[in-house]
């Protein structure tokens, strides 16, 4: 393993995007565009075994194994309560649909791009999994963006007119609905909760892509399915490339 210093992300890739994305088309002369640089894709890596996994009922965050979540975080600069979201979806995604293949990475790579691990615009994760303040992104009022009237009465978002993105994953109240789940065990499906907002990531990507997150089709078709900027793509690749870099293998 290489020193934290070498893995953490640098500033540049530490902007975050929170809500809809623009869509920037670039202006280049006739017969004079560059060539697209290829979008590059995230394999999966594996988790090693917790060895003293608890028997019975265990809550997402706690079936990563501690000594590993403390060597990735200190060498990827990944939260190490974040970290236990991420690798806790990926476990439990794994033994509920393994054929989809979904890496912890992507996942962080996803919960990075969205929210920088739950600390955009100076909200903390906490250790309960929930952020403080609340992350809520712009109205979607078709200004800048595409335009949601409200659909959820401002209970998730609180937004009587317009629907935004909540959450350290970024979930439009909609989406919410369809994917949202109680990972954390404390018998609410919140947005705000990492844990529940990590799983919820989890099972959207591998329904995009699916149930494919292996293959570099599956891959794209999953997080285009979640936001489709080509820089976007770009972004979590990166990310999620660079964390399988700092991180032990599970043969390690």
């Amino acid at each position: 393993m290489r020193s934290p210093e070498k893995h953490r992300l640098d500033d540049a890739r530490r902007r975050v995007i929170v809500g809809a994305v623009l869509l920037v088309a670039a202006v280049s002369l006739p017969g004079c565009a560059p060539e697209p640089e290829p979008i590059p894709y995230a394999v999966p890596v594996e988790l090693p075994p917790r060895s003293d996994a608890p028997d019975g009922g265990v809550a997402n965050v706690d079936l990563a194994d501690p000594a590993w979540i403390t060597a990735v975080s200190e060498a990827s600069g990944i939260p190490e309560r974040a970290l236990r979201s991420y690798a806790g979806a990926a476990i439990r995604k794994t033994e509920l649909t393994p054929e989809c293949g979904i890496g912890w990475t992507t996942i962080a790579a996803v919960g990075f791009a969205e929210s920088d691990h739950g600390r955009h615009d100076g909200s903390t994760l906490g250790e309960d999994g929930v952020v403080t303040p609340p992350i809520f992104g712009v109205p979607l009022d078709g200004g800048d963006t595409e335009e949601i009237t409200d659909t959820d009465d401002g209970v998730i978002d609180g937004d009587t007119k317009h629907d935004r993105a909540v959450g350290p994953f970024q979930f439009i109240p909609q989406s919410w609905e369809n994917w949202g789940t109680d990972a954390s065990g404390d018998g609410v499906l919140d947005p705000q909760n990492l844990d529940d907002a990590a799983m919820a990531a989890a099972n959207y990507l591998c329904r995009a892509s699916d149930y494919d997150m292996r293959t570099e089709d599956g891959w794209l078709a999953g997080i285009r399915a979640y936001n489709s900027s080509p820089e976007y793509l770009r972004r979590v690749a990166a990310a999620a490339n660079d964390y399988a870099e700092a991180a032990p293998s599970a043969d390690d």
